[in-house]
C-alpha cells in the first residue's frame, strides 16, 4: 500500500520542505554578504565625504589667511 499516491505525498512534501530550507539558507547567506558589502561601501563614502570636507575647510582657512595678508598689504600702501 505504500505505492498509493496518497501515501507518497507526505514524504515528498517533507523532502521539498528540506530542500526549500537549504535554498533559503543559501539566499540568506548571500543577502548577509550583500548587506555587509553595502555597509562597507557606505562607510567608505562617509569617510571620503568627511575627508573632502576636512580638505576643503583647510583650503578655505588658507585662502582666508591669504586674503587677510593681501588686504593688510594693500592698506599699508
Amino acid at each position: 500500500m505504500a505505492d498509493e499516491p496518497s501515501d507518497m505525498i507526505m514524504p515528498m512534501l517533507r523532502e521539498l520542505r528540506g530542500e526549500m530550507r537549504e535554498s533559503f539558507a543559501r539566499v540568506e547567506q548571500k543577502l548577509d554578504k550583500l548587506e555587509s558589502g553595502q555597509k562597507t561601501v557606505r562607510q567608505a563614502l562617509t569617510a571620503d565625504t568627511l575627508m573632502s570636507k576636512f580638505v576643503t575647510g583647510d583650503f578655505e582657512e588658507r585662502i582666508f589667511e591669504l586674503e587677510r595678508k593681501v588686504e593688510a598689504l594693500t592698506r599699508a600702501k
